[in-house]
């Protein structure tokens, strides 16, 4: 399951989008450090399934919408210097490294200063806190970096080993591929000779490959225009987000008041409601007509398909009817990355599918594809395997 770091300052708002993303009892309270251990949950990807395009009815999408499972970790609030150990320190981003991405909460309002501290809404730049985030990063690559790099080296020359071969092993723990080494190499030519301004400036260009963030601008219902417009400037992908009104949203469609999934742009009152509880629901249905929706959702799906490239595809047995053997109109929804072949999807359904795949059929067309096929989404596959 594709696993995404909620990373940022303390009383960012990173428990409230953890808890309203996953509807998990997550600690919620404004000061720092609330989070001391990094809180797993599952949150969803949605989609628009594929069963109505097919003309069948599925039980596994709502209103032609699937909710596919991602995991979610929120890392606990990193404060300045965790690099060196301050605060919970190096364990914050220890728990950044299971993570092929990061959602970045950031308070959108300055209303918080760098330590997490509440102060006058629009007091700090958030801009700053992005830095921040990115230097901490950085730091604490380097120093893991440094630590080894003369016997990284020493042995690199010894073996006579291809440098980014040797390096991508030495990061593998840190989930660096080849291709982030490789590319991040590009500038710096024999890197056996870096300084060590060269080997910060080395982290950085290995951080913006692995540590891909979308930046979610939170407590935009209270964050005054130039800060936002500051934000949605960066060279990243900014989401205007209130994690606290999609918590509100999910909550009261959870007990019956309001119809609403996540990611609508409005929601309906379906139950009566007392005045306070209209007025709080009118609030957000004005932050829902200006931006769209609460963020949330979209700050996921953005992660997902925006910065780490993956597409769905439904694998079936019977290519006629998109079911499995027992029926199960289109059961599967599987995120897998662009670029993934039909062999290779039968490995992920199962290792003995894979090791005895015979052939994969387009189920729309009933044709066969290559074993080499590059799959496209939404694609509809049957894999014919000799496994029993």
């Amino acid at each position: 399951m594709i696993e995404i770091g909620i990373a940022g300052k303390p009383n960012a708002g990173k428990s409230t989008f953890f808890k309203a993303a996953t509807l998990a009892d997550a600690e919620i309270a404004n000061y720092p450090f609330t989070t001391i251990k990094p809180n797993v949950g599952i949150g969803h990807v949605r989609v628009k399934c594929v069963c109505q395009e097919l003309g069948v009815k599925c039980n596994e999408c709502v209103d032609g919408w699937r909710f596919i499972p991602v995991k979610l970790i929120d890392v606990a609030g990193l404060v300045p210097d965790a690099h060196k150990g301050r605060g919970l320190g190096n364990e914050f981003l220890d728990n950044l490294r299971q993570s092929e991405a990061v959602i970045h909460v950031v308070d959108a309002s300055g209303s918080t200063d760098e330590e997490g501290n509440e102060i006058g809404v629009g007091e700090r730049n958030p801009v700053e806190d992005v830095k921040f985030l990115y230097r901490e990063i950085d730091m604490w690559l380097f120093g893991i970096l440094k630590r080894n790099w003369d016997k990284i080296i020493r042995r690199m020359k010894a073996e006579k080993r291809d440098a980014a071969k040797f390096l991508t092993e030495q990061l593998a723990g840190l989930g660096f591929e080849e291709w982030m080494v490789r590319e991040a190499m590009r500038s710096f030519g024999d890197v056996s000779t870096l300084s060590d301004e060269q080997l910060r400036d080395f982290a950085v260009e290995l951080r913006k490959r692995r540590m891909q963030m979308v930046i979610a601008a939170n407590k935009a219902d209270k964050a005054p225009k130039n800060l936002l417009e500051e934000l949605m400037k960066l060279d990243e992908i900014v989401v205007p987000t209130s994690a606290a009104y999609e918590l509100i949203l999910r909550t009261a469609a959870k007990n019956g008041y309001i119809k609403y999934l996540p990611g609508d742009s409005d929601f309906e009152i379906v139950k009566e409601l007392n005045e306070k509880q209209m007025k709080a629901l009118e609030k957000i249905r004005e932050f829902l007509r200006e931006f769209g929706s609460t963020g949330v959702q979209e700050a996921i799906n953005r992660v997902v398909f925006d910065l780490l490239d993956y597409i769905v595809v439904y694998p079936v047995e019977d290519e006629n009817k998109f079911t499995d053997s027992k029926g199960n109109v289109l059961p599967d929804a599987m995120l897998v990355k662009r670029g993934t072949t039909a062999k290779e999807l039968a490995f992920k359904i199962h290792t003995d599918i894979g090791k005895h795949f015979i052939y994969a059929l387009d189920a729309r067309t009933k044709m066969r594809v290559a074993d080499d096929y590059e799959l496209k989404n939404n694609d509809v596959i049957k894999i014919v395997s000799g496994a029993k």
